[in-house]
């Protein structure tokens, strides 16, 4: 995979801010690339050649992050003034403002949805918002330090919040409620998101890690200390396939997240590297710094293998058509060894200590073939293991069917009871 990877390069270096750029995320159709700074200006940069800059005006202090919404027709900016603005990245830039929180507003970010915002606060607390009123929904409390970072889960049914308490936090947005707490940092975590599939989170630390959570088993399974200075931010691909850091040793760092190695160290920004964003498609990546610097690189290490993957992919969660309740028989029983399911990555070596699971598909290794076809019967017996799975649900349906149906006719059965014991009481009476 790796030997045959283009490396990224350096597309576009914007010019325009005038102190520190602290966020920056691509708009939805990728025409524009949204960036914050200390300098208090927005900057919407259009990415058609020779097309101007917009400048937006209106925050009396530090912008601190950035969102477009899912249709890109507004964007979303929270700052240290406690507010948080919504604008049309038009010519026009008109914005709108709210009053959002008691002391610094650290992120801002859209539901997949568009209707809601979610943002993070110095004031301990995370809060969601209606966004076609304006309006506040509710807050989620129970951190014990500022909050740095909130994001939704892909399907809106989540929030994952972190700050400096040390915590990384998973909240239900139904019922309201902290359903799990992950407590593993020697310092603030500094920022946190879902992948694009919503089954694991990452957050990064002030104790120089990355860390990623598969939500499901609540496991860390892969831990990296790839840098030599604390992580500031960090982007998703949105393959989930590859992860870029951003971090105060100056450097980015690029990870393969399916064989659990570091593949590139991107040398750009004078000063620490304070935001970094994927393009929606994955084609772009953006960066900034505390040199002011905003620049736009092109991935190209995705292009070769990306879209066959993706449709890999597909043949492997759309197995062929589920076998019949009849062909399914009991399977003896057999034993499960526990192993540790971390993948840890460490800068001097970049070798994964344990790979439960590693994806690979280039012949630089011995074993490269046998891992492979051992690997595709993996895939085969989570396949029939998916396939039972859903036969005993369907069974488990049936049965619950069965049993309203026996008990609507018990309560038949007893109503017509009741019915005949009271006819036969009112016979008596007028007998009597």
């Amino acid at each position: 995979a790796s030997s045959a990877l283009e490396d990224p390069t350096l597309e576009r270096h914007f010019k325009g801010h005038k102190d520190v750029v602290s966020c920056a995320d691509f708009s939805p159709n990728n025409k524009q690339l949204a960036t914050g700074s200390c300098d208090k200006n927005l900057m919407i940069w259009n990415l058609t050649p020779k097309a101007r800059a917009f400048r937006f005006v209106g925050h009396t202090d530090i912008i601190t992050g950035v969102h477009f919404s899912p249709s890109g027709s507004l964007v979303a900016s929270s700052s240290r003034d406690q507010t948080v603005r919504l604008w049309t990245p038009s010519i026009k830039g008109e914005s709108t403002v709210f009053k959002a929180h008691t002391a610094s507003v650290r992120s801002v970010q859209f539901s997949s949805d568009g209707q809601r915002l979610v943002t993070a606060s110095d004031d301990k607390s995370v809060k969601v918002w209606g966004v076609e009123r304006k309006k506040f929904l509710y807050s989620l409390s129970r951190h014990t330090n500022w909050v740095r970072c909130a994001r939704f889960s892909p399907d809106g049914r989540l929030v994952a919040s972190c700050g400096d308490d040390r915590t990384v936090r998973l909240w239900d947005t139904s019922s309201r409620q902290c359903i799990n707490i992950f407590t593993d940092y020697g310092g603030s975590a500094t920022f946190v998101d879902f992948n694009s599939s919503g089954t694991c989170i990452a957050s990064s630390g002030a104790d120089n890690t990355l860390k990623i959570w598969d939500i499901r088993t609540n496991k860390l399974i892969q831990h990296y200390r790839v840098h030599s200075a604390g992580v500031n931010c960090f982007s998703f691909h949105p393959s989930g396939n590859y992860l870029i850091s951003g971090s105060s040793d100056s450097t980015m760092k690029i990870l393969d997240l399916l064989e659990g190695r570091l593949i590139y160290t991107l040398h750009g920004h004078k000063g620490p590297v304070l935001a970094v964003a994927f393009s929606r498609d994955g084609g772009l990546f953006a960066s900034g710094g505390a040199d002011s610097q905003v620049l736009m690189w092109k991935t190209n290490f995705d292009s070769l293998n990306y879209r066959d993957l993706l449709s890999r992919h597909s043949r492997r969660v759309t197995p062929d058509p589920l076998p019949h309740l009849m062909d399914i028989y009991p399977r003896s029983p057999h034993r499960h060894n526990a192993q540790n399911g971390t993948v840890e990555v460490s800068a001097h070596s970049c070798t994964a200590t344990t790979i439960p699971m590693c994806f690979t598909n280039s012949t630089d290794f011995p074993l490269r073939g046998r891992l492979t076809s051992t690997l595709e019967n993996i895939v085969q017996q989570l396949d029939i293991l998916t396939q039972t799975v859903a036969v005993l649900e369907e069974r488990l349906t049936l049965t619950e069917d069965k049993l309203r149906t026996c008990l609507d006719n018990q309560v038949l059965l007893l109503q017509q009871t009741h019915q005949v014991d009271g006819s036969d009481e009112e016979a008596e009476g007028s007998s009597v």
